[in-house]
């Protein structure tokens, strides 16, 4: 069962955001590039752009 503020949480627009927590309960990554991606599925990029 999933629990608010551990697992998720609910953002401005009203939806679901998993956490960091939640997907390493799951183990594995979708790769649908979440925002608290532990593994860092498409941020990569990202994190390049912002140390130029």
């Amino acid at each position: 069962m999933l629990q608010e503020n551990v697992d998720y949480y609910i953002n401005a627009d009203g939806n679901f955001v998993f956490t960091e927590a939640y997907h390493l309960k799951r183990g594995y990554c979708c790769k649908n590039k979440c925002l608290h991606c532990p593994w860092k599925y498409g941020r990569e990029d990202e994190d390049e752009q912002k140390e130029k």
